[in-house]
This record gives C-alpha cells, sequence and structure tokens, in this order.
C-alpha cells in the first residue's frame, strides 16, 4: 500500500523547494495547487459550480478569470468557504484517483493550505518545511517584488501558526540557514521504512 504523505509549509517557508529534493529521488509528487487550478478550469463540474457562486465572468474565454475570483475572496470569508467547498474535495477525489496509478512506497502531496483545508486529515504522514516569519517575508519580497509586506502579512495571518504546524507535522525540515538534503534523505528513509 501506497503511504499518502502531505508536504506544507507557510508561504515563502520553501516547501516547493523541498518538493523537488524529493522529486529527485524519484517520490511521485501530487501539486495541489496546480491541480486545483486545473480542475477549475477544466472539471465541467466545478466549472458550473464556480460561475453559480460568482456568475459567468468568473470566465473569460473559458479561463478562470483568477483576478475577478482573487479580488473577491480576499476579504470576503464566508465567499472564500463557499470557494473552498467547491474546489477541496474535487481536488480531493482527484488526489485519490492520481493515488491509485502510482506504485511507489509512498506519494507526496503538496499543497499550501494542507492544515487550513483540513485534508491533512485524509493523510498518513505530514512534512512540514519551516523557517521565520521575517525570512519567509524577505523571500516573498524577492520571488514577488509586486506584494506589498502588508500583503504578504495578511497572507501569512490567514494561514495556521507556525508552531501548530510544527505540532501537527510528523516531520519538520527546518529551512533557514541549515542544509536541507540530509534532513530529506533522513525522512525519505524513514518513509521507505513505512515508519
Amino acid at each position: 500500500m501506497t503511504l499518502k504523505v502531505g508536504i506544507t509549509g507557510g508561504i515563502g517557508a520553501g516547501k516547493s523547494t523541498a518538493a523537488k529534493f524529493f522529486h529527485i529521488l524519484q517520490v511521485p509528487i501530487y501539486f495541489a495547487d496546480d491541480r486545483a487550478k486545473w480542475l477549475m478550469n477544466h472539471d465541467e463540474a466545478v466549472k458550473n459550480k464556480i460561475i453559480s457562486l460568482f456568475g459567468h465572468q468568473a470566465y473569460t474565454n473559458n479561463n478562470l478569470n483568477r483576478r475577478l475570483i482573487a479580488e473577491k475572496v480576499f476579504d470576503n470569508q464566508s465567499l472564500l468557504d463557499h470557494l473552498n467547498v467547491i474546489v477541496h474535495p474535487a481536488v480531493g477525489n482527484d488526489f485519490s484517483q492520481w493515488v491509485s496509478d502510482q506504485k511507489s512506497p509512498y506519494v507526496l502531496k503538496e499543497a499550501a493550505l494542507l492544515f487550513e483545508s483540513g485534508s491533512y486529515k485524509a493523510l498518513d504522514k505530514i512534512i512540514h518545511v519551516s523557517a521565520s516569519e521575517e525570512l519567509r517575508i524577505r523571500r516573498i519580497k524577492k520571488r514577488d517584488p509586486q506584494r506589498s509586506e502588508e500583503e504578504i502579512k495578511s497572507i501569512i495571518a490567514k494561514q495556521w501558526a507556525e508552531d501548530m504546524k510544527k505540532n501537527a507535522a510528523d516531520y519538520v525540515i527546518m529551512n533557514e540557514d541549515q542544509l536541507l538534503i540530509p534532513q530529506i534523505l533522513e525522512i525519505d528513509e524513514k518513509l521507505r521504512l513505512g515508519l
């Protein structure tokens, strides 16, 4: 049986970088955020529900109007919750189907909001990539110069606190001045043994 492992981290913590190292180790990785975008553009049932929620302007030339959706949900928690009720179950079903096609001892589900969405409950183990908020803000400013510090802090405030994530995770990868590869190799070895 394939072990289902989540890998997450606050914005700017480096979860995507860590996931790339697992990929080098030939671990199959399901990128939940990318699949969610794909499903919102290609799954007719999902699209119809989004149109019911936001109206026909939710799509332009048959593609999700991401800017409009982001503007509408950014400060409207109720609307965001309704959108999540549409998208998260679709991603969960898509992930289950994907897992059934894998032959690896374990797979990774990479997701920014693994804890916040509740999808961690359907996984066997969780890896959390951790870095200080100060460092994460610096990384995001460098990566996304169009974002203001206020916007970045607002995104961080909507995610679980770092301590909560660390406590809920089975493994924690520290991504500040520590080397990532030795930490990843140690976790990989344990997961291949089913630990």
